[in-house]
């Protein structure tokens, strides 16, 4: 028997009540989350106060809602540090679904019932039924007509967008690549390096056919990942005072100081991240590789007080 109830009552849709992968208890909690006024606590320790249900099985029907879009759960950080969940409930997660498939943010609230139809002019004569559904249509010159009493209310401004500032990425160290300037190749590098030793020491004038000669070496010790600065100081530095064969001398000690070849880099691996997890005795935030309890309810007489729902 049905009776009508013009106060005190909340729509629900079927989708919800005779939901086919949703257990009993599930399907009853959420309709008890939708007939809630907005910022009602629905926490674990809250929910099990009020109803016979034990707390896994609130907590278990919980899941069934969030896994099925009718309820979602958001890890929030207050400015004091601590990190708190916060739930919201969709009354129909379909068209939520489409609405944020179709590019629309998210309703933290619920939408409001629909506008009632304008009041219609007691002195205008009702439209005609060939008129009715039609737009009037208005010349270049004249002003589009207006009802009375229904003036069009300027839709509120979007909110200023704040400038994003993307982070600087770490300069990178230097590798074997880096040692030659980008856009140069090494034998072009060792050439241009063996050509201006003469600008550290004038005995290291060498000719053309010394420079061909000794570049093939020079160019083992850039690819390498040695710098040519490095290079340089190698060449150039402690020279002989009597120093009578400059050619012969580079050619020695490209041969004798040359560095081993770098090891080759070792991908370094993060460590994974163990994701957050609601606990089920008191709906507190904690890491957790599958859900369960925290620490202080696993614990005898650890439980502690619930955060923010």
């Amino acid at each position: 028997m049905s009776e009508h109830q013009p106060t005190r009552y909340t729509i629900i849709g079927n989708h919800l009540t005779q939901h086919r992968e949703l257990s009993l208890t599930a399907i009853g909690l959420g309709a008890h989350i939708q007939s809630l006024p907005d910022g009602a606590q629905v926490d674990i320790r809250t929910l099990a106060g009020r109803f016979p249900e034990g707390r896994d099985r609130i907590a278990a029907a919980l899941r069934e809602l969030e896994l099925c879009g009718y309820l979602e759960r958001v890890r929030e950080r207050t400015p004091e540090g601590r990190i708190v969940t916060r739930t919201f409930s969709y009354n129909d997660p379909r068209a939520t679904r489409a609405r944020r498939r179709a590019g629309e943010p998210r309703l933290r609230e619920a939408a409001g019932p629909p506008a009632p139809p304008p009041v219609a002019d007691p002195g205008q004569a009702p439209p005609s039924r060939a008129d009715s559904g039609r737009t009037p249509r208005t010349s270049p010159g004249q002003a589009s007509p207006s009802r009375t009493g229904s003036a069009p209310v300027p839709p509120a401004p979007p909110p200023p967008r704040v400038p994003v500032t993307p982070p600087v990425p770490p300069r990178p160290r230097t590798t074997q690549v880096d040692a030659v300037p980008t856009g140069t190749t090494p034998a072009r590098a060792a050439t241009s390096l063996l050509a201006e030793l003469r600008r550290d020491d004038d005995r290291l004038l060498l000719p053309e056919r010394d420079v061909r000669r000794l570049a093939p070496a020079v160019t083992t010790w850039l690819e390498r990942g040695a710098a040519p600065e490095a290079v340089r100081r190698a060449l150039s530095a402690g020279l002989p005072p009597d120093l009578r064969h400059p050619a012969a001398l580079l050619a020695h000690r490209l041969t004798a100081l040359l560095p081993p070849p770098l090891p080759a880099a070792q991908p370094t691996s993060r460590p994974a991240v163990v994701p957050l997890q609601n606990c089920d005795g008191c709906d507190r935030a904690f890491r957790a590789p599958k859900p369960g309890r925290c620490r202080d309810c696993r614990e005898p007489g650890g439980a502690l007080a619930p955060t923010a729902a």
